[in-house]
């Protein structure tokens, strides 16, 4: 039997409890220990991995890019690429934003707050910074962080019009995998499952781009995100992907 409650003590409230389980699930310990896992499945996976002819050009000149990713792919990402790329990603200012920034600043990438909603041309700017004076490469989640899922934001594509750098869509696909009933259907792959990373061709802003461009580059992103995302998951599956 457990313990009877104390005379005159109260039991937490629901809200009370969640409270306390999110602050065990967002502390310092639970960050390291996802950062493990994370590690761990990912060095468990046979990845393939099918950059486009124009992102190996770009690489080889070693000019900075806009990688583009749709939110519900970006578990095993800060851990492939962070160390390999210098990357700054872009996060919100919001709780969970602090927690995401906590977790992938421990697999070397850099983090710019900020979101469409709330920070969001400070951030722009900050980004732009990055691009032109250190010529580092930047990660803009164009679904995030609250979506609608698949449906790409106007961020990364002013960006590229800011800055002349290239927008680089890429997808991550898992077989056998996960995919969580979440609003962004996270993508989850299972130990030892083979996974694919496929980059899209780079796509260009002009400077003097208008409203009408730029968001006529906004559907093009989208098309091609939703393009080679499928195109993931087939060669994850097994299957080849077409040249980019």
């Amino acid at each position: 039997m457990g313990r009877p409650v104390a005379e005159g003590a109260s039991r937490p409230s629901a809200g009370e409890r969640r409270r306390g389980i999110r602050a065990l699930a967002t502390s310092g310990p639970a960050i390291a220990l996802g950062r493990g896992l994370v590690r761990g499945l990912a060095r468990s996976l046979r990845i393939r991995e099918f950059p486009s002819a124009g992102l190996r050009a770009l690489w080889q000149a070693g000019s900075p890019v806009i990688y583009t990713v749709w939110h519900g792919h970006i578990l095993l990402l800060p851990y492939l690429y962070g160390r390999r790329y210098r990357i700054h990603a872009l996060t919100s200012r919001s709780r969970d934003g602090e927690v995401l920034s906590r977790f992938i600043q421990g697999f070397g990438i850099h983090v710019v707050r900020g979101s469409s909603s709330r920070g969001g041309a400070r951030a722009l700017l900050a980004l732009a910074r990055v691009i032109r004076d250190a010529g580092d490469n930047v990660l803009i989640v164009p679904d995030g962080p609250r979506g609608p899922r698949h449906v790409a934001q106007s961020g990364a594509v002013v960006l590229a019009k800011m800055t002349g750098a290239p927008i680089v869509p890429l997808a991550f696909g898992a077989a056998p995998c996960s995919v969580l009933l979440s609003w962004d259907g996270f993508v989850v792959p299972h130990p030892f499952a083979r996974a694919a990373v496929v980059f899209g061709p780079p796509l260009t802003v002009p400077r003097d781009a208008d409203r009408e461009v730029v968001e006529a580059k906004r559907r093009e992103l989208e098309a091609v995100l939703l393009g080679i995302t499928a195109a993931a998951t087939r060669a994850a599956g097994g299957g080849d992907v077409p040249s980019l």
